[in-house]
């Protein structure tokens, strides 16, 4: 007797995210989820984490799903002060839900101080369990503006995201 052998089809995504705040004195710096030590931290309706909003429009981006702020508006107070990487779980189930793992992402962090060497690995490693895969898939990377611009000097923040997002089908 013969067997049929299945053909896999694997489709690819690719999407890209973009975010960026500004900085408030004494505000808390959460960033890739980890707390970062400084005197300033992104403004904004929820953690303000900004690579972490460029990481979920990317992959919202990629399932061709809109925005975060769709997901969690702004003028709703439930998102208030939330951990954007418990609203990073959420859109990662909404992509789960459309059939897509991720395969692999990339973000910058552009932010003229402080320095985030310090912090790359452990903000690869929340990332990594909260999108359920190995921390190979996630580069995080930082880098300043040389003093130019609002990033350059010290009024904000921004960072990128590209992601790879697969669906396989038997």
């Amino acid at each position: 007797m013969l067997r049929a052998l299945a053909m896999t089809e694997v489709r690819l995504r690719i999407g890209f995210g973009y975010d960026a705040h500004r900085l408030e004195r004494g505000r808390r710096c959460v960033l890739c989820g980890v707390e970062i030590e400084s005197d300033f931290g992104p403004d904004g309706h929820s953690d303000a984490d900004v690579p972490l909003h460029a990481l979920m429009d990317a992959m919202l981006g990629a399932a061709a799903l809109g925005d975060i702020g769709a997901f969690f508006p702004d003028d709703n107070d439930k998102w208030r002060g939330a951990s954007s990487l418990d609203l990073l779980k959420i859109v990662y189930g909404q992509i789960k839900n459309q059939g897509y793992t991720l395969g692999n992402a990339d973000i910058t962090i552009v932010l003229e101080s402080p320095r985030l060497s310090p912090y790359i690995t452990l903000m690869r490693k929340k990332i990594s369990e909260a999108l359920e895969t190995d921390i190979v898939n996630i580069s995080v990377k930082a880098t300043t503006e040389e003093k130019m611009g609002f990033t350059g000097d010290g009024t904000g923040i921004s960072a990128t995201a590209v992601v790879v997002l697969q669906f396989t089908h038997t």
